[in-house]
């Protein structure tokens, strides 16, 4: 399984990828899942992937050979559309073209299409967007409503950035939730494992300002999780018990069926 998370806020971007893929309990790989096209002063394009390993790799082979084409003999691609809504749009038509390849070969053998993506950053003209895209090939864009998407293995990390996420959050504050919000994940479901891939990008700066691979033993990510965690019993300690009814006036009967009778 997978696990990326996408956070737009009002100083940039911040991206986060697990990259374990499981095939069955024994048959476990490490694979990135973070996918970068940098233009320096022009663009920079970050692409999360979740789903069918060989569906994902086949829609980003396809978007790079359209790249390669572009530059030879013209046409639309990652590296010189004008917007963000045009590269989204691109990646939904290459979805759907694997899915008319690939399609009917899975639904022959009983398996599912299953893809989605995260795609975020900033072309020079306009402010940095982010969208989701679907296995459809339709997708929607991230406002300051909604400032986070997720893709993949998703509930376990959503409460907090639900109770916490907001766009004026720092870059560093934004980094730390979405890092707890993998701890979690972590925690909870062994599908999600370590490396964790981490990219900021800074608003209006055209290139990338910080990226690095989180291991098992980071120092900083190992101090987090005892933190949070720590900080979580301690909360828990501070509200008030529950009271038992009984010993107040707020006894509420429940309907109850008695049979010491029979």
């Amino acid at each position: 399984m997978t696990y990326c998370v996408g956070l737009r806020l009002d100083d940039g971007i911040i991206f986060a990828s697990d990259t374990r893929t499981n095939a069955g309990f024994d048959n476990i790989a490490v694979f990135r899942k973070m996918h970068v096209w940098e233009k320096k002063g022009d663009r920079v394009l970050v692409l999360l992937s979740a789903g069918n390993l060989a569906v994902t790799q086949a829609v980003i082979s396809n978007l790079n050979e359209q790249i390669d084409a572009a530059e030879e003999n013209g046409g639309a691609s990652l590296v010189n559309v004008t917007t963000l809504f045009q590269a989204a749009r691109l990646i939904g038509e290459a979805v759907r073209e694997v899915r008319r390849v690939d399609g009917p070969a899975l639904e022959a053998n009983n398996g599912v299409f299953a893809c989605s993506f995260i795609l975020g950053g900033q072309i020079h003209g306009e402010p940095p967007r982010m969208f989701q895209i679907y296995a459809e090939g339709n997708f929607i864009e991230a406002t300051k409503d909604t400032p986070f998407f997720q893709i993949g293995e998703h509930k376990y990390g959503k409460p907090i950035l639900d109770r916490v996420a907001r766009p004026e959050m720092t870059m560093g504050e934004g980094a730390k939730v979405i890092l707890i919000s993998f701890d979690s994940t972590l925690r909870s479901n062994l599908s999600v494992g370590m490396p964790i891939d981490l990219l900021m990008y800074e608003r209006d700066s055209l290139e990338i300002s910080y990226q690095r691979r989180i291991s098992q033993n980071d120092p900083y990510f190992e101090k987090l999780s005892k933190g949070w965690s720590g900080a979580l019993r301690e909360a828990f300690k501070n509200i008030d018990n529950y009271r038992d009814p009984s010993s107040s006036d707020e006894v509420v009967s429940i309907a109850t069926r008695d049979l010491s009778a029979k």
